[in-house]
């Protein structure tokens, strides 16, 4: 499929002709949100995106991805943005290399030179504002965090905000993450813990750091011990982002914003490794790793869905992010095809979506358990021997 051809024969006069408009309310502009907003505007429907940041720059997005050709890189095509991704992405990016806690190679990936056929990787943020200068100025509505959501007697959501500014909308899709607020509508299942991250970064690391520089090289460096995970990964401006995974425990979550409780843990390894924890420019941030269990369904309720962490939270193992943007594709595709019966489309791309992520999410806990259990090393090379797919700290 071209990068600028849509996958449905739908025109606006298709979705509008009889009158009925969709209100289409999407809540959070992340990846998924804003891709199901662009591939509907590609197709002549609008949708407002209510997002809970006060502007795209208000907090660093975290690291890159590696979109894959069958999700990630599918939606970006059909939201016409192939050939802009292209041109920000960095193919070398895929290079990944994996130690012991003694610096030995465990695994060594390189990339052929200038390929996009693999799973190039894209800064976060490179990516979040092609999406966003991709869609109409008015098209996301800022500083608006949904708090809950009212069904109407005549159909369709009331919505409030935190703030207490209220509106309403005929069709209700939550993008809004782990700790979505529209999930409730559907399902009240419950978040586990199953590991904490934790977050550092080095800036203009070249200059500063050069040889951390080129221990990790242009992609990813993961260092492999008995349950825990020492990576760090090249950004496209130069920094680096240093990830910490660990097995969940009940130590308190401050106790990961030391720097010198950090180096405690890694007591033992290679001095050129740990230097990644002592040259963050600031102190690391924490946060608990949460999964909804696999399999989770919901039976399907009008005007309303989900896409992304908001419908299958799962262990962040480099699915996460192209899941969400190809669920906002087959999301955006269903209803285009099907403007006048939107709860159908609803119902079709869910068993559709539930279908696909259930073996997807087997496997993320998988590679999550293996990553961070006493055998990890072993382990991995048995995983990358069978199978040259890469897995990912943290995505």
């Amino acid at each position: 499929m071209g990068s600028d051809s849509l996958p449905y024969d739908v025109s606006i006069d298709t979705v509008y002709g009889s009158g009925m408009e969709m209100r289409i309310a999407i809540a959070g502009g992340g990846l998924g949100g804003l891709t199901l907003a662009r591939i509907l505007h590609r197709h002549g429907i609008d949708a407002v995106v209510y997002e809970r940041e006060a502007s795209r720059s208000a907090r660093p997005q975290g690291g890159a991805l590696d979109l894959h050709p069958e999700s990630g890189q599918q939606a970006l095509a059909e939201a016409g943005l192939a050939g802009r991704f292209r041109s920000k992405a960095r193919p070398d990016g895929e290079e990944h290399r994996i130690v012991d806690p003694t610096g030995r190679t465990l695994v060594h990936h390189e990339p052929q030179p200038g390929s996009f056929s693999g799973r190039p990787e894209i800064d976060r943020s490179e990516l979040r504002d092609l999406l966003l200068d991709s869609l109409p100025g008015d098209t996301v509505v800022w500083g608006h965090q949904l708090v809950a959501a009212t069904p109407r007697p005549d159909g369709g959501w009331e919505l409030a905000f935190h703030g207490r500014h209220r509106t309403d909308c005929d069709i209700l899709i939550g993008a809004d993450g782990a700790r979505s607020a529209v999930r409730s509508l559907l399902t009240d299942v419950r978040l586990s813990d199953v590991a904490t991250f934790v977050e550092l970064n080095i800036e203009d690391v070249d200059r500063r750091h050069p040889d951390l520089a080129e221990l990790v090289g242009p992609g990813n460096l993961w260092c492999v011990g008995v349950n825990r995970i020492l990576a760090a990964q090249r950004l496209g401006d130069g920094s680096l982002r240093v990830g910490i995974s660990l097995r969940a425990d009940d130590r308190p979550i401050d106790t990961y914003r030391s720097k010198r409780a950090l180096l405690d843990m890694f007591d033992g390894w290679d001095a050129r490794l740990t230097a990644l924890i002592e040259a963050g420019d600031s102190a690391p941030t924490p946060r608990p790793i949460e999964t909804m269990p696999i399999g989770t369904r919901w039976s399907s309720r009008p005007g309303v869905t989900l896409i992304g962490d908001a419908a299958h939270l799962m262990p962040p193992v480099g699915e996460g992010a192209n899941q969400a943007m190809l669920d906002a594709a087959e999301l955006a595709g269903r209803l285009a095809a099907n403007p006048a019966d939107p709860d159908s489309a609803i119902r079709t791309y869910e068993e559709v979506m539930f279908a696909r992520i259930h073996p997807i999410a087997e496997m993320s806990a998988r590679v999550q358990a293996m990553m961070l259990s006493p055998t990890a090393a072993e382990d991995i090379i048995r995983f990358f021997t069978a199978r040259p797919a890469e897995p990912a700290p943290a995505d």
